[in-house]
């Protein structure tokens, strides 16, 4: 179901320019944004005059967004796990050296296709972990209201740098050649790294160890794959990446073969594609307050396929520029919709990893695009690929019938808080295990209807926050009785599970509560597997019930 933002919670939302690190860092990212901008046009046109291919040109693009789909998972996970703004300074510094290297190599002419597509590279490894930690970091510093705001304003930074960073990179590379480029990229970086350095945020003191980085990535594709809502969001947003990569990807040869222009002439279409994104995120507040989430979406798509086909027919600035505008536009809208959603979808201690997959899936299929159009082009030309990229946008656009786009920002996902680790008598490590939880319920058989619904809401928020083989059983010889069981490997993973419950299931367990034959609380019991023959089988008894699990609802789980 799909709804439309409230204008007076936009207008009531705090400016994330009111919070100083925010400001800060946006505008040491504009200056960041700027550069990488810079080098993407020194790349791009340094492999036309390396290679004649446009799938080549393609690749460049491709390049750059393949690690992100490639690594952004295990990047999203180490930002969950680790402290954020270490992560970022990491990655930052890394990029600073791969850029001053990659600027010595093409100074000195030892660059070939491949080499500069492994730098490039190189560069994108980068990007991907930086950029679940920076994504993530943005719900640290503003308030909840804010964060739509902060992501659009996000958008609009890079795309203010996207306006004129291509154009003077054309001039960069016109007059410095593309090292000049590289080495202009290398330098954006230090504003950020000093921002960066002088913030010291405050951080909520850890209650338990870090997950391990595998189980962490597996978590959070539990944590997706048994989210509804963010399951769409990355399904449209593939779709959407597959289309929308055309025109970013192609413009060199558009710039070259199409405008029959220069380096100055890619920097310039590259700017009027950053005009029309700044116009998207100046125009992303008016859309959340008049349009449903898959309304802002579609039009974003009705954009793109004008642009894409105005670029792929014209010949001329006067009708590709107004055309770059217009994709630019929608570019923004969905990209920033897309990240808002999936951002108010998940509970901070999963966000780094959701968004990561959201940009594994918008990348993978930017990526795949990219190198379809490249292969389309080279065999058809650069018009061909356009105009079927505007019909894979179009058939997008229209998946939206049948998938709609969720609304967003109803539910509170922040922590219950109410459950407490409970005391056992037999002593546990955190790598005790496996464990085995059982809950009985006390149901009237007119009630049993509703239950079964109920539990199997149940059965999501439990397998979605760590639980495994969840099952509901009924007693045969007392039919009243139902017992809800599942594992979890160890005690650590069934701390983890229970603390991971959000206000917005607390509906949940207050429906299962209800059904209770005179509201009688479940009954818990909390085990420990043991083989048969082991020394301590005889030893393991079930360990101490703590409290009511209904009146404290994560007890139950």
């Amino acid at each position: 179901m799909t709804t439309t933002a409230s204008p007076d919670v936009a207008a009531a939302a705090p400016s994330p320019f009111s919070i100083p690190i925010f400001r800060a860092i946006w505008l040491a990212s504009v200056s960041s944004n700027f550069g990488g901008l810079v080098q993407a046009v020194g790349a791009s046109w340094l492999m036309t005059s390396l290679s004649d291919s446009p799938q080549d040109v393609a690749l460049v693009q491709a390049s750059t967004v393949f690690p992100i789909m490639m690594f952004s998972l295990l990047a999203g996970a180490i930002a969950d796990n680790l402290d954020r703004r270490l992560v970022m300074l990491s990655a930052q510094s890394f990029m600073i050296a791969v850029s001053l290297v990659l600027a010595v190599f093409a100074y000195n002419d030892w660059l070939s296709p491949l080499g500069l597509l492994a730098f490039t590279f190189a560069i994108g490894c980068g990007t991907a972990l930086n950029n679940p930690a920076w994504q993530a970091s943005v719900g640290d510093m503003v308030p909840r209201a804010a964060l739509p705001g902060a992501v659009a304003l996000n958008s609009m930074g890079f795309n203010i740098a996207r306006s004129v960073g291509p154009a003077i990179g054309g001039v960069i590379v016109a007059v410095a050649g593309a090292a000049g480029a590289f080495l202009t990229n290398a330098l954006s970086y230090i504003g950020i790294i000093v921002v960066l350095l002088r913030w010291h945020p405050k951080r909520t003191p850890r209650t338990l160890p870090p997950e391990r980085l595998d189980v962490a990535m597996a978590a959070g594709l539990r944590y997706v794959s048994m989210s509804p809502n963010i399951r769409v969001v990355l399904l449209r947003g593939a779709v959407f990446g597959l289309a929308a990569a055309a025109l970013p990807a192609l413009l060199p040869v558009v710039a070259r073969d199409l405008i029959q222009g220069g380096p100055l002439t890619y920097g310039i279409l590259l700017g009027a594609f950053g005009v029309g994104a700044i116009g998207g995120a100046l125009s992303s507040g008016w859309a959340r307050g008049h349009l449903t989430t898959e309304g802002i979406v579609r039009l974003a798509s009705v954009l793109l396929v004008i642009g894409a086909v105005g670029t792929g027919l014209g010949r001329a600035m006067v009708l590709t520029i107004p055309s770059l505008m217009l994709a630019g536009t929608g570019w923004v809208l969905a990209l920033s919709t897309f990240n808002v959603s999936v951002q108010l979808s998940s509970p901070r201690w999963v966000v780094a990893r959701a968004l990561s997959l959201y940009q594994m899936a918008t990348f993978g299929g930017m990526t795949a695009g990219a190198w379809t159009c490249g292969a389309i082009a080279e065999a058809h030309g650069v018009t061909a690929a356009l105009l079927s990229a505007a019909a894979v946008q179009a058939a997008g656009g229209l998946l939206g019938l049948m998938v709609p786009l969720p609304g967003t920002g109803d539910e509170d996902l922040d922590p219950l808080g109410r459950w407490q680790e409970p005391e056992t008598t037999i002593p546990l490590r955190h790598t005790s295990g496996p464990i085995v939880i059982t809950i009985e319920h006390r149901i009237r058989e007119t009630d049993v209807p509703a239950f079964v619904r109920v539990m199997n809401e149940r059965r999501r928020i439990c397998l979605r926050d760590g639980a495994r083989r969840w099952t509901l059983l009924r007693d045969l010889a007392d039919p009243e009785l139902w017992i809800e069981r599942y594992h979890v490997p160890t005690w650590l993973e069934y701390v983890r599970d229970t603390q991971r419950r959000t206000k917005a299931d607390l509906e949940n367990f207050d429906l299962v509560r209800a059904l209770h034959i005179d509201n009688h609380p479940p009954r818990v019991h909390r085990m420990i597997e043991r083989p048969v023959g082991s020394a301590s089988a005889t030893h393991a008894p079930s360990g101490r019930e703590a409290g009511d699990p209904m009146t404290d609802p994560t007890r139950a789980s």
